[in-house]
């Protein structure tokens, strides 16, 4: 077990990876913002943090698994190309920014620009499943993979996600549970129903979630589900002058 407490990033980072050199799994407890934690963990390796790791916790995750029992800062899974990320609270700005593959859980909410920029090639399909609600932003350029909103425990007036959805949205979908704010919604995003492969995706993720974080999942599925998907994949080409020959 580590003690990360107040000591600097740098000692606590280094100290994970010496002890992941001769072991697979590696605890660390009373965390306190250090950053970078679980950069670039490989395939095989676990990391469980207590606390609430800094920014950029599991940048470039590469296959490896980190397990959070507590709440996260910003950029959280950053450009990660591989491997799972489990978080027993809420997440800060930027979650899974720039993800190529892998998969995100998130008990709770996250802030803004949630899922900016994910992408996908091939059998590389990044997922991000969040069980409460999403700041602005949510989705934003957008260009492959899967966003799940959940909506679970919202309060009187909390809406599912804020302003600015899917703002430049040209690829990938977002499922979105119950009701939520059409007025939020970018102007190239259409609404459309499920199919039967977009059940058996969804209700995959869902699974996965109500197994890490005890939710029925019965409960989660009773209510409808909508995608989201950009209407076009140039939501900017309006925006572009054409070039008039004379």
């Amino acid at each position: 077990m580590i003690e990360a407490g107040l000591r600097r990033y740098e000692q606590v980072d280094d100290e994970i990876k010496k002890e992941l050199s001769k072991k697979n799994k590696v605890t660390v407890k009373n965390v306190n913002g250090q950053r970078y934690i679980g950069c670039a963990l490989d395939e095989g390796k676990t990391i469980e943090v207590y606390g609430t790791p800094g920014n950029d916790m599991a940048c470039y995750l590469n296959g490896g698994r980190v397990v959070v029992y507590g709440s996260c800062q910003d950029a959280v899974g950053n450009t990660m190309g591989g491997g799972e990320i489990v978080v027993h609270g809420h997440s800060g700005d930027a979650m899974g920014y720039g993800m190529r593959d892998g998969q995100i859980y998130i008990k709770d909410n996250v802030a803004c620009r949630g899922g900016i920029h994910m992408k996908e090639f091939r059998q590389m399909r990044p997922v991000l499943v969040i069980g409460e609600n999403a700041g602005s932003f949510l989705g934003e350029y957008m260009a492959g993979g899967t966003i799940v909103l959940l909506g679970l425990n919202l309060k009187r007036g909390e809406k599912l996600f804020g302003t600015h959805c899917a703002s430049g949205m040209h690829g990938g979908k977002i499922f979105v549970r119950g009701l939520f704010p059409k007025e939020n919604l970018s102007d190239n995003i259409k609404v459309t129903n499920l199919d039967d492969d977009d059940v058996k995706e969804l209700k995959s993720y869902v699974r996965k979630y109500c197994k890490y974080f005890g939710v029925d999942f019965d409960y989660v599925m009773s209510k409808p589900f909508k995608k989201l998907v950009p209407a076009t994949s140039r939501p900017y080409a309006n925006l572009y002058l054409s070039l008039i020959h004379i």
